[in-house]
């Protein structure tokens, strides 16, 4: 059953070009709103703390820092309203999933930047 899952979302489900991002970059995700019959485009830039998923059940999760308190988002990488993903920095981990980020506050929750 797998591969027949596969093909067809390798086959129907329309591909985004977005760059290549993991866990411990800093991105912002600009994604259209719907108010009433208005649209928007808002965004939300943060640290990616995960990656899951393959193919069209891809997501990935952004943390940032709203104030004092820590917000994070869920988008689904074939999300509809997505219209553009950019890197602002490209950050060095050594874990695909950085859950203890959440914990760290101050100077301590800084991710070093790789220089390309």
């Amino acid at each position: 059953m797998e591969p027949l899952i596969k093909f067809v979302q390798d086959e129907f489900i329309p591909k985004k070009d977005f760059p290549a991002f993991s866990a411990g970059d800093t991105i912002t995700v600009y994604y259209e709103i719907k108010e009433g019959e208005k649209t928007r485009t808002q965004f939300f830039r943060g640290v990616v703390i995960q990656r899951r998923g393959s193919g069209a059940s891809e997501t990935f999760t952004i943390r940032k820092m709203s104030g004092t308190v820590g917000v994070e988002r869920i988008f689904p990488i074939n999300m509809p309203a997505l219209q553009k993903i950019e890197i602002n920095k490209k950050g060095k981990v050594r874990r695909a999933r950085i859950f203890y980020f959440r914990g760290l506050t101050g100077k301590k929750a800084r991710i070093k930047e790789v220089r390309s």
